[in-house]
């Protein structure tokens, strides 16, 4: 039986998450797991100067005398060009890493070109070999699961790992942040640290072999973390992140040019999330990102609720994503028809490390002493 409809009473998650569970007063999962993330991750305002002043200080003592002193992800979107912007602005010296999955608008390569110049930041591109990912993707769309971007996600880990490996740096400064990114079922986006779960999924459905796509695997994480001591820091969680003030910040100092939704920099992503999720998964990741902000206390909840029934993104759009997308993946109109109409699955369904990965976040955390 279908379980009723029900929304959160704080937030504005809903059952179109299977796993949500509500408190007796009616608040949701998510909400406490924000409230925890936040006790955990958000330093006071008190303490946020001499806290970032002292992560700022070990990462130059630690990166004197080397070319850089940190690495930073930049796609062009929000998250990444404020934390080039701030990493500027406290004086450090990072190296900004991209990773070009074929699938960059026009408008990101220009708000990243941009943006590193007039901060004077040095750019690394890496161009991923198109026929092993474009199997990878497709592999992911044919498993049937909602995390048809993990294959980026998980790249992009591996990447700044690699280069922070390569110039002998310990810190990785990254956006995600607790402000704007702590709320997400897990079955909306599972995966991208579990490169067992990946190659389950690309053995399964594709038919290149991996040879170049930059991965990582437990042990290799666990070496990254342990033996090379290399941090990664989410350093907006060292300041009042403020998801409007920054977008405004960077389009007066930077001339960053918004593209219309949260990832939207990616064709693919603005695809899959405006496209395939809604009509396949009855997905709108607009839920659990305007959620996330009305918890930080960005949004009211009555806005979140009026911004939600606007349209994901406009008809002709859509229809302009498709048509591009389908073409570029090499599939015929029949096919992906025939990926849209196929059951919907989890990565539950599938060889993974779930388990593992989750023994491992507890451990980190009982050694961190949280």
């Amino acid at each position: 039986m279908t379980s009723p409809y029900r929304i959160c009473c704080r937030c504005i998650m809903d059952t179109t998450d299977p796993d949500i569970v509500f408190d007796a007063t009616g608040a949701c999962n998510h909400c406490a797991r924000y409230d925890t993330l936040a006790q955990q991750r958000l330093i006071p305002p008190a303490e946020r100067p001499a806290r970032l002043q002292a992560l700022v200080e070990t990462i130059k003592r630690e990166g004197h005398g080397k070319d850089y002193d940190c690495v930073i992800g930049v796609s062009g979107g929000v998250d990444s060009t404020y934390v080039a912007y701030l990493t500027h602005e406290l004086g450090l010296r990072p190296l900004a890493i991209h990773f070009d999955n074929g699938w960059n608008s026009e408008l990101a390569v220009a708000n990243i070109e941009k943006a590193l110049k007039k901060l004077n930041i040095d750019l690394f591109t890496y161009v991923v070999n198109w026929p092993e990912f474009r199997d990878l993707q497709l592999s992911f769309l044919k498993a049937s699961t909602p995390d048809g971007e993990v294959p980026t996600d998980h790249a992009i880990v591996a990447l700044l790992y690699r280069m922070a490996v390569k110039y002998g740096l310990k810190h990785v400064l990254l956006g995600v942040n607790v402000n704007s990114e702590a709320v997400m079922p897990r079955k909306w986006g599972y995966g991208y640290s579990d490169f067992r779960y990946i190659s389950a999924v690309h053995r399964q459905f594709g038919k290149v072999p991996l040879k170049t796509y930059p991965h990582y695997s437990l042990p290799q994480l666990f070496g990254y973390m342990f033996l090379r001591k290399i941090q990664l820091v989410p350093i907006l969680d060292y300041i009042d992140y403020q998801k409007e003030s920054a977008m405004q910040t960077i389009q007066d100092q930077l001339g960053w040019v918004y593209y219309g939704g949260k990832h939207y920099e990616s064709i693919y992503t603005r695809f899959y999330q405006s496209y395939i999720l809604p009509r396949k998964f009855n997905i709108d990741k607009r839920r659990a990102h305007y959620a996330n902000l009305v918890l930080s206390g960005q949004m009211t909840r009555e806005g979140a609720l009026s911004a939600l029934e606007a349209p994901v993104y406009h008809e002709q759009g859509l229809a302009d994503d498709r048509s591009y997308a389908i073409k570029k993946l090499g599939l015929s109109e029949g096919e992906f028809e025939a990926i849209m109409a196929a059951p919907t699955k989890t990565f539950l369904d599938y060889p993974n490390s779930f388990e593992r990965i989750e023994t491992a976040k507890k451990a980190v955390r009982f050694l961190r002493g949280r």
